[in-house]
């Protein structure tokens, strides 16, 4: 099963790499990172970079594309070139699925129009503007559309086992979760806006505007 996962200037690593860790444990599964060239491409904050070992049009039909978000896809909503090559890959693909603000991407190839959607917090009203409604469940399915849509970040590693699920079954989601001990018990209970004190929201924009 061929798997892309495109990258490009500003991408979130996490958004890539969690689906990564999942997908590339099962042996049917073949990942590829493509951009725009060949060669390395740096994270949203320039200390990650990772190779591109192929082009959008080397890889026209692949089977499975997830898409990472970061502030680089504000720059890829307008890019042409590579929403033509989502509408045009979709059209053969068993799934096309999105991490963060990855949906931007598809929700600006139209690919989301009429659809609930979800992406990062901070951007649910983007989605809306595309043309998708936006909704903060952490996983977003529209199997009958062959599209999946995850929330920020983290939830790319969910998603991407739900996908093992449904491509092969649950032992082999189950399998790929316990060769990556996927067991989150994470020390602090503020991983969405529903939780997070009004303190840990104000940080995170602080951090924010400090790494634009």
């Amino acid at each position: 099963m061929q798997t892309v996962i495109p990258l490009f200037p500003q991408f979130t690593a996490l958004d890539g790499i969690g689906p990564y860790e999942v997908l590339q444990r099962i042996p049917d599964i073949d990942v590829t990172f493509i951009g725009h060239e060949r060669g390395v491409v740096r994270s949203d904050n320039g200390m990650l970079g990772i190779e591109v070992d192929g082009t959008f049009e080397e890889f026209p039909t692949p089977d499975l594309i997830v898409f990472p978000g970061g502030r680089g896809t504000r720059a890829l909503m307008t890019d042409d070139r590579v929403l033509d090559w989502v509408r045009s890959a979709h059209q053969s693909t068993t799934f096309t699925t999105s991490v963060c603000t990855g949906s931007l991407v598809l929700a600006a190839a139209g690919l989301l129009d009429g659809l609930t959607a979800t992406t990062h917090w901070g951007a649910l009203d983007v989605l809306s503007a595309h043309g998708a409604t936006p909704t903060g469940t952490r996983v977003v399915e529209h199997l009958d559309q062959r599209l999946i849509t995850a929330a920020g970040v983290s939830s790319g590693i969910d998603m991407a086992l739900r996908l093992v699920e449904i491509m092969f079954d649950r032992v082999a989601a189950e399998a790929s979760q316990l060769m990556i001990e996927y067991d989150p018990q994470p020390p602090f209970d503020a991983g969405s806006t529903a939780k997070a004190s009004e303190a840990v929201v104000a940080r995170v924009i602080e951090y924010a505007q400090h790494r634009a």
